[in-house]
This record gives C-alpha cells, sequence and structure tokens, in this order.
C-alpha cells in the first residue's frame, strides 16, 4: 500500500534501472520521503533527508577532485552519516573502505595508505586517532571530521551544508573494499565486482522486506564489518525499510530495542546469542519479541545448544549463513537446521564447495579437511595490489581461507574448526602472526606463539606462550611490560588476555611451529586458579606464569 502523500512505489525495472547507478535510496526518496531510514543515538533521517545528503556528500567530493574510481576511507562509528558517505561513494563510482575504529592510528594508516585513499572521512569523536592516522598515511588530501572539531579536518556538517541536494544528473556505479587479514599479519584488501552475487538466493530472499509495511531492522554490530553493513544496512535500505542502529552491542538494550521499536529483522553473531540467553528470565519474559520475523548469522561457528535455545524463544526465524570476505558457500534456513543440527547448510551447487586432505586430494563424505569454495564468475575476488597473496588463495577454480570441516551424504556442510594459525573471537578474526611480531620487538621475548583458547563468552580469546630472554627476571612486571607494549600498538581486542612462559615452544626443525601442540595443551580450562591483573606477592615459575592483564575484552561485534 502506497503511503499517503507518496509517489508510487518503484517498479522492479525501475529498481534494477537504479541499483546499476547506486540511486536505489534516491526511489525510495520519492515514494517513502517521510519514512525514517535510520535512527540512531547519533540522530535520525528520513528516506528524504538521507537521499538529500547522499547528494550532498556527493557533489562535496566531486568539487574537491575526487572522480570515479577513487578511493575513500571511512573511520565512523554507527551514525546516519556513515550511510550518507557510502552511499555518496556508490553513486559517484568511488570505492569506499570502510575501517575498524577501534585500530591503533598505526593500524587505519596502514588501511589508508593501502587502500590509497584520497579522502579520510573520521569520527570527530576519535580526535587524535585520526589525527595521529592522517600524519601516518600517504594520499588523502580531502580530509573530514564528522561531529566535531579535529585539527587539520573539515567540518562534515559545514562541507555538506554547502551544497545542493537535489539528485545528481550522472550517478556512476561505486564500490566497496573491505580489509581482511592473512596470517602473514598485515590487513589485505578484498576487491570484488560492484554488483557480484553470493549465489545463496534463498539466504536473500528470505527477509522478504517491503517497504512501508513496519518492517525495521536492528543494526547490531559494527559497520566497518561485512554481516552488519550487508545484511543491516545496505540491503534493507536498498529495499524502502528503516534501520535502527546501535552504537555499540549490549544484550539488555538490544531486547529493549526490540520490544520498543517492534523490530522484525536483525543480523547476529554468536556471542551476540549467548549475551542474550544469559539475560535475567523476568528480563526476557517482560520484552515482547514477537514482531521478529527473519534473524540471519554468520561469522563463527553457534553452539548447537544456543541456536536452539534461539530458536525456542524466537521461533523458527533464524537463517544462518557460511561465508568469507572472499565469497560464499552456503546457507542453511531454520527447519532444515532443525533437522541437521550443527550444519551451515547445503552449498548452492553440488561442486561449489569441495573437501580436500592435506594431500590435495578430495575427501570423501564425513571425513573433515579444508574448505574449498567454488570462483564464481562475475563474484570472484582479488587481494588489492598483491597477486601473489590471490594465487596463493586459489586451487584452480577454487578458493580457502583455512576453515576445516566436512559435507556428509547428502551434501550439507558441517564445519569442524579454524585454521590452526586464525582466533575467531566473538565472530571477529585475530591474527596470531600480527600480534606475534609486536611481541618480538620487546627484549625481554626470546620467541612466542600467539593461539586462540576456549572462551565461554567469546568462543575464543587470545594467549601468549613465549620463552623469555636470556637473564630476564619471570614477574608481575614483565607482564606489566608486556601488556603495556602491546596496548600502545595494537588495538585492544587484539591483545593477549593470558600470558603463559615456557622453557621452549614446540618447533620443526625448520622452524615452524607445532601450533595444534599448543592449541590441545590449552584446549581446555586450566585447573590452578586464573590470576586476575597482576597482584602484589605473586611469583611466576619460569614453566608457569599465567596472568590475565587486561580483564574482559571489548565485545567484539
Amino acid at each position: 500500500m502506497t503511503p499517503r502523500g507518496a509517489g508510487s512505489f518503484p517498479t522492479p525495472q525501475e529498481r534494477v534501472a537504479a541499483t546499476a547507478t547506486g540511486s536505489s535510496l534516491s526511489l525510495w526518496a520519492k515514494a517513502i520521503p517521510d519514512l525514517v531510514a535510520i535512527s540512531s543515538p547519533s540522530g535520525e533521517r528520513t528516506f528524504a533527508e538521507l537521499d538529500a545528503n547522499i547528494c550532498r556528500v556527493a557533489r562535496a567530493l566531486r568539487r574537491r577532485g575526487l572522480l570515479a574510481g577513487d578511493p575513500v576511507a571511512v573511520v565512523l562509528s554507527n551514525r546516519p552519516e556513515f550511510a550518507e558517505v557510502i552511499h555518496a561513494c556508490l553513486r559517484i563510482g568511488l570505492r569506499y573502505t570502510p575501517v575498524n575504529r577501534h585500530l591503533t592510528a598505526g593500524e587505519i594508516a596502514y588501511i589508508v595508505s593501502d587502500c590509497g585513499a584520497k579522502a579520510l572521512i573520521g569520527d570527530a569523536a576519535l580526535g587524535e586517532l585520526m589525527v595521529e592516522a592522517a600524519a601516518g598515511s600517504t594520499g588523502p588530501a580531502v580530509r573530514w571530521a564528522v561531529g566535531g572539531e579535529v585539527a587539520g579536518f573539515e567540518r562534515y556538517e559545514e562541507v555538506i551544508g554547502a551544497e545542493n541536494g537535489d539528485d545528481l544528473d550522472d550517478p556512476v556505479l561505486g564500490n566497496r573494499m573491505l580489509y581482511t587479514s592473512g596470517t602473514t599479519g598485515r590487513p589485505k584488501g578484498v576487491l570484488r565486482p560492484p554488483l557480484y552475487s553470493t549465489g545463496l538466493n534463498a539466504l536473500t530472499d528470505a527477509p522478504r522486506y517491503e517497504a512501508a509495511s513496519g518492517q525495521l531492522n536492528l543494526c547490531t554490530g559494527p559497520l566497518y564489518h561485512g554481516g552488519p553493513l550487508v545484511y543491516s544496512l545496505l540491503m534493507p535500505l536498498s529495499c524502502g525499510v528503516g534501520v535502527v542502529l546501535m552504537e555499540r552491542w549490549d544484550a539488555a538494550t538490544a531486547l529493549e530495542l526490540i520490544h520498543h521499536h517492534r523490530i522484525t529483522h536483525t543480523h547476529m553473531v554468536p556471542t551476540m546469542f549467548y549475551r542474550l540467553l544469559r539475560l535475567p528470565e523476568e528480563a526476557r519474559r517482560a520484552a515482547d519479541v514477537s514482531s521478529m520475523q527473519y534473524i540471519v548469522h554468520g561469522a563463527a561457528p553457534c553452539t548447537v545448544e544456543a541456536k536452539r535455545a534461539m530458536i525456542d524463544w524466537f521461533g523458527p526465524i533464524l537463517w544462518e549463513y557460511f561465508a568469507a570476505t572472499e565469497g560464499a558457500g552456503s546457507s542453511i534456513s531454520p527447519e532444515e537446521w532443525l533437522e541437521r543440527p550443527g550444519s551451515v547448510g547445503r552449498p548452492p551447487t553440488d561442486d561449489h564447495v569441495v573437501i580436500r586432505g592435506a594431500d590435495g586430494a578430495e575427501c570423501p563424505a564425513g571425513v573433515a579437511g579444508r574448505i574449498h569454495i567454488k570462483r564464481v564468475a562475475g563474484a570472484d575476488f582479488e587481494y588489492f595490489n598483491d597477486p601473489a597473496k590471490t594465487e596463493a588463495a586459489r586451487r584452480g577454480d577454487s578458493f580457502s581461507v583455512g576453515d576445516i570441516g566436512y559435507l556428509d551424504s547428502d551434501g550439507y556442510l558441517f564445519v569442524t574448526d579454524r585454521d590452526a594459525d586464525v582466533i575467531v573471537s566473538g565472530g571477529v578474526n585475530i591474527y596470531p602472526a600480527e600480534v606475534e611480531t609486536v611481541l618480538l620487538t620487546h627484549p625481554a621475548v626470546y620467541d612466542v606463539a600467539v593461539i586462540g583458547v576456549p572462551n565461554e563468552d567469546f568462543g575464543e580469546e587470545v594467549k601468549a606462550v613465549f620463552e623469555v630472554a636470556s637473564g630476564v627476571e619471570v614477574g608481575p612486571q614483565l607482564v606489566d611490560d608486556l601488556v603495556a607494549h602491546c596496548r600502545d600498538r595494537l588495538a585492544k581486542f587484539k591483545c593477549p588476555r593470558t600470558i603463559d612462559v615456557i622453557d621452549r615452544l614446540p618447533r620443526h626443525d625448520n622452524g615452524k611451529l607445532y601450533r595444534n601442540e599448543l592449541r590441545d595443551r590449552y584446549r581446555h580450562p586450566p585447573t590452578h586458579r586464573r590470576v586476575d591483573a597482576v597482584t602484589d606477592h605473586l611469583q611466576f615459575p619460569a614453566n608457569a606464569a599465567r596472568v590475565d592483564p587486561i580483564g574482559p575484552a571489548d565485545a567484539a561485534p
């Protein structure tokens, strides 16, 4: 039904044509101008207001010399301006890269430089971090600060306030490039075609979005991650459905927002499920979640118990996907999952996922090996400016990012593990080599290995196991020094939560670490007492030092 005072709804043909020029929101701005497109603690935008600001941002970027194909780095929190900036890029042919705002200045500067950004648009709340990141990077002559003043940056509100919000006469489709990291420790940009299809048609059709129907999507995670960006911003807005943005995850707040706004759709990661399920029973009973129609989750394995409990609570509306930034593997409906608990679905074609053993041979049904996903024409990836890494990830017409799993006799995929080098904490990948590189620069560290160990809330947490240099005294001061060393150079969520000192790390003769041996050793929680942030009078024998130096990790989503 067309809302009062609005224009007619766009036809499917009109929507396809608008998508091809990055102009989908301009259609909804005419059809449902007064409907709220974005609601957040930082402000609201109707579809008409959002589209007008998109046009203003686009004109301002063009006025400052940006041309189709130019890159833009975006370091913003979950706020309406994030949507304005990325949609402006999509409308004038720019390539935008969202950057994790929890990174250090040096880490942000690396991505800004590596992606070749000609514009850097950052959150004024990050203040000095943005100044340092800009100073440490190369290229971004255009620098805007959103929500306040930052030295050396133009103020976003003033910049776009000087521009016209009318439709552009010559829209050109842009693109995005997300960054992932490899075990070499350096982040790498993943470049894919602008309008690629995941091939997971059942998953993308399942939301059944209908403009002006009262549907709302709750964005629970940071928009610099691909899952929330696609499933909780780009998809609903392109269908004329509004979005409620959370600035940061909190289970009680999420439940309250679902109840208050009558939320219908959301994207989550398993850590969020665990937190919701641990809310007091009275709080869970008091919240009306009957409005919910669709929950999609991915990014990390989910326990069968937690997913079953979520289905019992919210109903059979949980869809799951298995994918990487580089490509999609499979998805599973709630009905299928209840028949095959633990599966992540049946790949779209029989040859889309292949399981290979260490010798490269295809594994039979039920036998675990490395998961290889088919490279699909029109949706293939490349690592930006790094053909060597691109080729290393490929195997003929497939690729692998190191996930381990098996296909059952009916072709359903089960993911059993992650590659030994990658730590998955709260749905976020943490790469040991990056942390190890930082620790090895400390003079007290002779050798080090970083691994993931079980964490009840986040799935895994970061543990550092190291050998001390000759003559170094092991004790609380050393641990304090190592923690400070890491936190000066790494984002908090990458820093070790526990540190052990051992006599010798298990390594091959060629120097390669027996990382699996370490993981197996620490896979079960220790029987000895966990020591909280270095207290007085602790003694650490050289083979058993253990601390929890930084307390609870940041909620990764």
